[in-house]
């Protein structure tokens, strides 16, 4: 075989056994884990510089382009020793970039980003310094967030400040998205055509925006010159490194990968190797390009280089051994990128610096059929060697799924460590053909980020931030009164005492929603207009089909189809809340309305008595009790509809999902006690979780409850589980824990996850971090060291219902 083709003789380190880190994995491996995390400011520098020389001269579109032409022309570049994969951001393991262009970096943020004790980003005085004087002056006013900000309402900024909603794309671009797979069948060169024969085919006689099509294709050939740039530059890098170095076995490496850069991403990949890095340049260019939330995920791996393994295996050009060792050199890959810190006091109290991409394994082929394949279980080993928080590893299962496949991923799962997530695959389907996508880009789609469900490679599915429902309940009680505020902030609609019946008080709560929605919405529609205007995503473009065909941007509705989702979080809570209130006051007169909300002001410090009858003598969520999840479908219900369906700017709808991240703790901060007997400023309920410690009829009556929403409804839902270990140890556990996966799925719920930690464990960890800095939980959509996350994510964990089969 020639050498551009990367299709050499299978190597001698393959000589390894089938399963487990070899030497030089567990040595990338372990740089990735003991690098500092440091600021990286080359790529504000080297935009800055490009924008000084562009900026005015050229359409946004390609002003944004040239940018990243510049970035990666000029970019600080290395490879490691024993590299397989090569390519970073920044200029080597856990270099955390900054985009001044959406959010611009103060010097007290650079101070608290360089002194937090836990997921410090070190950053130098000659930073801080260039920072002062070039890029706060250049950026500050001209980012993404100022223009928000400035353009954005009253009644939205007091929403927003009091923890009513978030807003994701105040810091970070349009993102947790996923590209088209026919980067394994077509490269970049090949794009280009496209491009060019879509430029051939502008209408200026007959269509009003052929110009400014015209613009946005010129920067997607521009942008594909970038990405090649790069290619071209590590290429040459590994070719004189070859030529210097007397290992032999290095030197035959860097051969390889100067080969593997000559094909891709030029060209479409020939090899399995090829066709890992030419996703890991794809993805290196979607994410240097803009942070798209942190986030941009390789969809269904397995399927798409599936067909390499083959083909290589039955060749002889590629044995188990090193196709695991290649992934496993990837996943180290994914390990070292940091999402960028945040700004302001997001940044201070943001403990999640973890990206989310997020890997979709299993599932069905795009025929319907099973999807499982070799490289299916090649991904589960890797993830069970590496053990690492990136990349965020999902199974999809579904009811064509082999009973192995199920086990060996619950098998990983019960080690303790939050991977996989289990996601299900009919669900999955039945979601996206519920909003409007076609059965083949149905089968082919998935989730990233988190929980979201999106047509991989077709659809712009984008997070425009979380719904405090609790809250919203709370400003119902209080005739839209903000008492941690001190503002009025919602509807007067009347206090509690004026509500005379349950009826009155939900209806009362339906208009406050309605209410908070239309400032969300309307903000949001703002947001995603900046965005098309000023922050166009030339190449995440390109490899989403239909924006070339359509001569439209990523950002501006140029895939086949636009979702922007808004995320419900605090179902658990909300319905106990109203549970409480409907049992309580309304049915069972045991207190009065009066008398609850003033325990919710005092915190419950003067009524003992109603606190215990609101936490132990109440039908809660969670207990497959139709009392309690009659309430959280009624709330689900509206929720759901009051959102689905809204017009958004980029010719799309507005949808939901129902996950937190770490939101959760955030909400429960900017709220009084709760009528469920939470207390005040703690965490309400996460992702469609009940309630910590609600819980108390065991796993089955868990799922039941949540299977009451109708999952298939939304664009995804998140269900944390947590059981000792010793309730899943043995073959039996491991059954038990398959059979309440398939049992969930069955029902049409839409994910689950599990931690499988005893508490004792967690409270000796808090109390000893140092002693456990590898303890990895699973905290929402993704896991985490336990040591980096706040006190008061970690008391949420810890408080997690520890279920039991029994």
């Amino acid at each position: 075989m020639s050498e551009t083709t990367g299709c050499c003789a299978v190597p001698s380190q393959q000589k390894q056994k089938q399963h487990g880190m070899n030497e030089r994995v567990r040595r990338l491996r372990e740089e990735s884990l003991s690098a500092q995390p440091h600021l990286y400011m080359e790529r504000a520098k080297l935009e800055t510089e490009a924008y000084q020389l562009y900026e005015g001269k050229v359409s946004v579109p390609e002003l944004r382009a040239l940018t990243l032409q510049h970035f990666f022309a000029h970019k600080t570049i290395s490879i490691s020793k024993g590299e397989l994969i090569v390519g970073e951001k920044g200029d080597g393991p856990q270099a955390a970039p900054t985009f001044p262009e959406l959010c611009c970096h103060t010097l007290e943020d650079m101070q608290v980003m360089n002194d937090r004790k836990l997921i410090n980003f070190v950053n130098t005085e000659a930073d801080r310094e260039y920072q002062k004087e070039v890029i706060i002056p250049f950026w500050e006013k001209r980012s993404i967030r100022y223009k928000i900000l400035e353009k954005m309402t009253p009644e939205w900024k007091a929403a927003y400040g009091c923890g009513i909603f978030t807003e994701f794309m105040e810091q970070r671009g349009p993102g947790h998205t996923v590209g088209s797979e026919k980067i394994y069948r077509k490269g970049l060169l090949e794009y280009q055509q496209d491009i060019q024969n879509a430029l051939d085919a502008l209408d200026f006689y007959h269509d009003r925006n052929a110009l400014e099509k015209q613009n946005e294709l010129k920067a997607m050939s521009i942008a594909c010159d970038a990405v090649m740039t790069l290619s071209r530059r590590y290429g040459e890098l590994a070719r004189s490194m070859a030529a210097e170095t007397e290992d032999d076995a290095w030197k035959a490496d860097l051969l390889r990968i100067a080969a593997n850069c000559e094909v891709v991403p030029a060209h479409k990949p020939q090899t399995f190797h090829q066709a890992l890095q030419m996703y890991w340049f794809v993805h290196l260019a979607v994410t240097s390009e803009l942070n798209p939330w942190d986030s941009y995920s390789p969809g269904r791996l397995d399927q798409h280089v599936y067909p390499f393994y083959k083909k290589d295996t039955e060749a002889g050009t590629l044995d188990r051994a090193h196709a695991l060792e290649l992934l496993e050199c990837l996943w180290v890959k994914f390990n070292n990128q940091p999402a960028p810190p945040k700004v302001g006091i997001t940044l201070k109290e943001s403990g999640t610096y973890t990206d989310f991409a997020n890997i979709n394994t299993g599932g069905v082929a795009p025929d319907g059929t099973n999807g499982v394949n070799d490289v299916s279980y090649l991904i589960l080993d890797c993830m069970d060697d590496m053990k690492l928080l990136q990349p965020s590893s999902n199974v999809q299962i579904s009811r064509k799924t082999p009973s192995k496949f199920l086990l060996r991923a619950c098998e990983i799962s019960r080690k303790g460590w939050g991977q996989p997530a289990f996601y299900n695959t009919e669900a999955i389907i039945q979601e996206l053909l519920n909003a409007g996508k076609s059965i083949e880009d149905a089968r082919g789609g998935g989730t990233s980020g988190c929980v979201e469900t999106g047509a991989f490679g077709n659809e712009a599915y984008i997070l425009t931030g979380y719904f405090n429902l609790p809250k919203i309940l709370e400003l119902t009680l209080f005739n839209g009164y903000d008492h941690v505020a001190n503002c009025q902030l919602g509807l007067q609609l009347g206090s509690a005492e004026d509500f005379h019946s349950y009826e009155e008080l939900f209806a009362a709560y339906q208009k406050q929603i309605e209410y908070f929605l239309n400032i969300k919405v309307r903000g949001s529609n703002v947001i995603e207009k900046i965005y098309a205007d000023y922050m166009p995503v030339p190449f995440l473009s390109v490899i989403t089909n239909d924006c070339i065909k359509k001569g439209m941007d990523y950002n501006a509705g140029g895939a086949r189809y636009n979702t922007s989702y808004i995320q419900g979080v605090g179902i658990g809570t909300v319905t106990d809340c109203l549970a409480a209130i409907k049992y309580n006051v309304y049915d069972k007169q045991k207190f009065t309305m009066t008398q609850l909300t003033q325990a919710l002001m005092d915190d419950f410090e003067k009524e003992p008595r109603i606190l215990n009858l609101v936490q132990n003598h109440t039908p809660k969520y969670g207990n497959d009790d139709d009392y309690a999840d009659e309430i959280m479908r009624s709330v689900f219900d509206f929720y759901q509809k009051a959102v689905t369906g809204r017009p958004n700017m980029r010719s799309g709808q507005y949808r939901i999902n129902m996950l937190p991240t770490t939101c959760h703790v955030y909400f429960g901060e900017v709220m009084l006690a709760s009528a469920n007997g939470r207390r005040a400023h703690k965490p309400v309920s996460e992702g469609i979780s009940p309630a910590k410690g609600a819980d108390t009829h065991g796993p089955t009556a868990v799922i039941k409850s949540c299977a009451k929403m109708d999952h298939v409804r939304t664009g995804g839902t998140l269900l944390n589980q947590k059981f000792p270990p010793s309730v899943v140890a043995g073959e039996q556990g491991l059954q038990q824990m398959a059979n309440l996966v398939r049992t969930y799925f069955n029902m049409d719920g839409h994910h689950i996850q599990f931690n499988v930690i005893d508490r004792k464990t967690l409270l000796d960890a808090q109390a000893h971090p140092d002693e456990y800095k590898d303890l990895i939980v699973r905290v929402a959509g993704y896991s985490d060291h336990f040591r980096n996350l706040s006190k008061a994510l970690q008391d949420e964990i810890i408080e997690r219902t520890e279920q039991s089969f029994a």
